[in-house]
């Protein structure tokens, strides 16, 4: 392919933002005693390194991010967020990767939907206003770095991020070689640059999702048309008398 090595440079880019982007939720779960599982983790809980969830029909599901109440590295606990990290550079793709992350999270959401578990989507690169209001339309709260802060972040450490579907191989492989070429604390500088220009939408997606969180079921009442009223303290208690 032409485009080969553009197309490796996107992947290296969308990587980077998902793994430091682990970082974010990470102290929002552990203020909390939540347990994060992330894409790429060895977990005693599951098989491999795919976080694979299991939809009301048998199917799996792989998630990049879960936030579990209750869980812990020997066993699955109940999902409180579920979380998509996803990259694009090109618009004609961003309207089926929106599609791609409902059709990973939302039977999970379904299956668990009497937790209602946070539903979140991160997203980077070029995505269309259409595909973004697809998901918001779908219960998805989104978090989107645009591509030209992408490239303004990369400049920070003296890198031009920036590329397209006509960018040479030549001039994409230097891309990469420079990228590869960078240390973690150089990563960390492009990660926090990345923050400060969306400042603004990361602290509105990490309030809604720590308010997501933090609600709590004081009490839940069952009460039949005849007889005595049952009470019950968490959800599953509840449905496992209704059921």
């Amino acid at each position: 392919m032409a485009d080969a090595k553009a197309h490796k440079l996107g992947q290296m880019i969308g990587e980077f933002i998902e793994k430091h982007f682990e970082g974010e939720l990470l102290s929002i779960c552990e203020e909390r005693g939540l347990y994060l599982d992330v894409v790429g983790k060895v977990r005693k809980a599951r098989r491999g390194k795919k976080v694979s969830w299991i939809d009301i029909y048998g199917s799996y599901h792989d998630l990049d991010f879960v936030i579990e109440r209750n869980g812990t590295e020997q066993d699955l606990g109940v999902p409180a967020a579920l979380i998509e990290c996803a990259w694009r550079r090109y618009t004609k793709h961003s309207k089926n990767k929106a599609q791609e992350i409902q059709g990973a999270i939302l039977p999970i959401a379904e299956k668990y939907k009497f937790h209602k578990p946070f539903l979140g989507a991160v997203i980077a690169g070029i995505f269309t206003a259409p595909s973004i209001e697809q998901l918001k339309s779908c219960g998805f709260e989104t978090l989107y770095f645009e591509y030209s802060d992408i490239v303004k972040a990369f400049q920070k450490v003296g890198i031009d991020a920036s590329f397209d579907e006509k960018t040479p191989d030549e001039v994409a492989g230097t891309k990469i070689t420079s990228l590869q070429k960078l240390t973690e604390l150089e990563y960390q500088t492009v990660f926090d640059e990345i923050i400060f220009l969306s400042k603004g939408k990361v602290e509105k997606f990490k309030r809604i999702l720590e308010a997501s969180l933090d609600r709590q079921v004081s009490r839940i009442v069952v009460a039949p048309l005849y007889g005595v009223s049952n009470s019950f303290y968490t959800i599953d208690d509840a449905l496992g008398f209704t059921y």
